[in-house]
């Protein structure tokens, strides 16, 4: 099944498959089998080892599939993305093998990697690209050697499909969803403050895009702008500590962050300052972090991308691809056959109808003790 849009964030069809993921993710222990409730973390070029799955489709077939992710900065990769991929093909292919590696944000690590996937003789690579130009040249590499390209998440030239969100559409949802909660509170102007990601990411740059293009047709100015070497959030918490005293903050009604990991830097630079109250501050990823600090009122939003439906999608894409066939699409980037799937905005209003019943996390995951009375304040429970 080829997953074309989420429409809503209930439609998730992997329930089982998230909860091993979580399971998995407290585990640093080496992988013994490809079923991420008994796996964790792993180190690079890790194989992981036969499903034990039954009868399901995918029997007595054998393919070696690399995957290959970008960096461990962001907490997605190694708590969802990963395990979830190797749920969805133990699930598809119980002898298929996954030969996984994350790039720490380092482009020559991530060839390196690429280039050991394929002396291991893989019949098909999955690969979110460190570096959209650098990663044509692992795609022009696997090609060259017969092997056929899934592009996750971040879409790279030449790749044989792709599969991620409508990013532009991400960047125009954080820039709407942030000014109509201003406007809602009777702020129709001001000044803005953007953090964008990282400038050798594809998926940047179309966030920064769909943000302008909300914010440059709308009454509010942005003052200052950052785009954040590799997401680091650090690099987010100093240049915004700079920002504190470059700027009258009391002018400054809304920052933008294009994911959760800067915006923790940015809110953490600004508590630091004394800002009081924050600025509504924007997020993506939905990471459990982010979630809290919406719950306690530091962050206005982040953006959910259910990325059940994106791992399942790029594991039927990549057993097609081994099998010789063609993957289902809905659209066409820049000449990739690819899938979109649809972003959904979190705000203290909907936690319980987005990421808690999709089960990406539980109410006990995100109101531990320091989060109890407000999320009684906000019916999370």
């Amino acid at each position: 099944m080829t997953v074309h849009s989420l429409r809503r964030t209930g439609a998730v069809t992997m329930s089982g498959l998230l909860i091993a993921a979580l399971t998995a993710c407290g585990s640093n222990e080496q992988a013994e089998t490809n079923d991420p409730a008994e796996t964790g973390p792993a180190a690079d070029g890790e194989t992981s080892t036969e499903g034990d799955a039954a009868g399901q489709a995918g029997e007595g077939e054998s393919f070696a599939i690399a995957l290959l992710l970008p960096e461990s900065k962001t907490t997605r990769y190694e708590a969802f993305d990963r395990p979830l991929f190797e749920a969805a093909i133990a699930e598809q292919c119980p002898e298929c093998t996954v030969i996984y590696s994350n790039a720490d944000q380092d482009p020559a690590q991530q060839q390196e990697q690429a280039e050991s996937a394929l002396a291991q003789g893989i019949d098909v690579m999955v690969l979110d690209v460190v570096d959209a130009t650098a990663g044509e040249a692992i795609v022009n590499n696997a090609k060259g050697q017969g092997v056929p390209v899934v592009a996750y998440d971040r879409l790279v030239a030449g790749a044989d499909y792709y599969v991620s969100f409508d990013n532009a559409a991400v960047g125009e949802l954080q820039a709407q969803t942030l000014l109509d909660m201003l406007e809602a509170e009777g702020t129709t102007s001001g000044d803005l403050v953007m953090i964008n990601g990282s400038p050798t990411d594809g998926n940047a740059a179309l966030f920064k895009e769909g943000a302008h293009g909300v914010f440059d047709a709308s009454e509010f100015n942005i003052v200052a702008e950052f785009d954040t070497p590799d997401w680091s959030p650090d690099a987010a918490q100093q240049w915004m500590e700079g920002q504190l005293s470059a700027l009258d903050m009391d002018s400054v009604v809304g920052v933008y962050a294009a994911n959760d990991g800067t915006a923790g830097g940015a809110v953490t630079a600004m508590k630091g300052g004394g800002i009081e109250p924050l600025p509504p501050v924007t997020g993506q990823d939905a990471e459990l972090a982010g979630i809290q600090r919406i719950v306690a009122g530091d962050q206005a939003l982040t953006i959910y991308k259910a990325i059940v439906p994106e791992a399942e999608d790029a594991a039927t894409a990549a057993l097609a691809l081994a099998r010789g066939e063609t993957p289902e699409s809905s659209t066409e980037l820049e000449g990739v056959p690819s899938t979109l799937l649809d972003p959904v905005a979190v705000t203290a209003d909907n936690i319980m109808d987005t990421v808690v019943a999709d089960g990406f996390y539980t109410v006990e995951d995100i109101c531990t003790a320091e989060y109890a009375d407000a999320c009684a304040e906000l019916g999370i429970e």
